[in-house]
């Protein structure tokens, strides 16, 4: 308990400390509002705009935990399967690192135009982005397996759905997750650049308004709650990840 209040003070020190430098940056230099505003100011409108960004939350966040939840439901068993199966290996590893290599902001319009402006092509963008991930560490993690262990279940005839479940999911979970933490924080970039190509709710879309309008303190106000909404959702998979695998956590710190 006291080894997590002190890794979490460490960043909470960097964060005060910056914030101050900011404060005194903007008001020592006398910075115009609009090119950069000051904590201060970012605080008030988030506390006079709470309502409207708790609203432009609600649709983002969706975006993110639906899109990331369909590349694990898709990217696992994708990863299985390229693991396991030779033919899936060389058929579709190669296509997925070509998808993985186009820019999704050259995608996002095409996305737009097949699923419309609605949540469904923010989800698509978000699933795009978070499925790599999950898909090349999952199935890192499962080729890892050490091969000791595979040995000695054949030898206690296990069947390939028992070696799968007792030794290869277990032996690949510390990959898995690695790859979910990535991915997550992906999801939301991706749910972002679907909001700016086309949206008329969530957070991206509330700070191409504000931007549009020149209201920086808004704009930052909303990059900021972002910025916020990430680091929870990664946090919400690191707890999933303690929970499952509980015997991961000391070996990781």
């Amino acid at each position: 308990m006291k080894e997590g209040i002190k890794l979490a003070l460490y960043p909470f020190i960097g964060t005060v400390a910056m914030i101050i430098a900011w404060q005194l940056y903007v008001d020592l230099l006398e910075i115009n509002p609009v090119v950069l505003p000051s904590p201060l100011a970012i605080y008030l409108v988030s506390v006079k705009e709470i309502g409207l960004l708790l609203s432009e939350t609600w649709p983002t966040t969706l975006e993110i935990i639906y899109g990331f939840a369909l590349a694990v439901i898709l990217g696992v068993p994708m990863a299985v399967g390229i693991a396991n199966t030779k033919f899936l290996n060389l058929t579709f590893y190669p296509i997925l690192i070509a998808v993985q290599s186009v820019p999704k902001v050259a995608i996002a319009p095409i996305v737009l135009v097949w699923f419309g402006t609605g949540i469904e092509s923010k989800l698509v963008i978000a699933f795009l982005v978070a499925f790599f991930p999950i898909v090349v560490d999952t199935a890192t993690g499962l080729n890892a397996t050490s091969r000791d262990l595979l040995d000695l279940a054949r030898s206690l005839r296990a069947t390939p759905f028992q070696t799968f479940m007792k030794v290869q999911f277990p032996s690949a979970l510390p990959h898995f997750f690695s790859g979910a933490k990535v991915a997550v924080t992906l999801a939301v970039i991706g749910a972002v650049i679907g909001e700016f190509v086309g949206s008329d709710a969530g957070l991206g879309n509330l700070l191409l308004v504000a931007n549009s309008q020149l209201d920086s303190p808004l704009a930052w106000a909303a990059l900021i709650w972002l910025s916020v909404l990430g680091i929870l959702l990664f946090l919400a998979v690191v707890l999933a990840e303690r929970l499952i695998m509980p015997w991961g956590v000391g070996s990781q710190h």
